[in-house]
């Protein structure tokens, strides 16, 4: 996926986001580990979202290429921005699946691992 597309599927979500109460705090937070696509709050839960786009299902649903390595390097990153932010409150990790039709957020995709004393 090209980056202008991406760009632009991540501000489609954004404003998706928008109209559901969420407020956007940043987008494209980049760390060493890797960056976060949209960080939002969502009443009192602060959401680190992915976007991921397919204009097909031929490679597979847009949720599937969140994989274990790349939940890791979003965690690292999220874990950058609590400390930058010095934030104190719940936390999920959610991804936008995006098709040319749709955007289906699916809440709490993830999480990090029970044990993250850094969390």
């Amino acid at each position: 996926m090209s980056r202008d597309i991406g760009f632009a599927k991540e501000k489609e979500v954004a404003d998706f986001l928008k109209k559901r109460g969420y407020k956007i705090l940043e987008t494209n937070f980049l760390t060493r580990f890797g960056e976060i696509d949209i960080i939002a709050k969502h009443k009192k839960t602060i959401v680190f979202i992915e976007v991921k786009y397919r204009s097909s299902l031929y490679a597979g649903a847009p949720q599937e290429a969140v994989t274990s390595s790349k939940q890791k390097k979003i965690i690292k990153a999220a874990i950058m921005y609590i400390k930058l932010h010095n934030i104190n409150s719940d936390l999920r990790f959610d991804v936008a699946a995006v098709d040319d039709k749709s955007i289906n957020i699916i809440e709490s995709s993830f999480e990090a691992p029970e044990n993250s004393y850094y969390l």
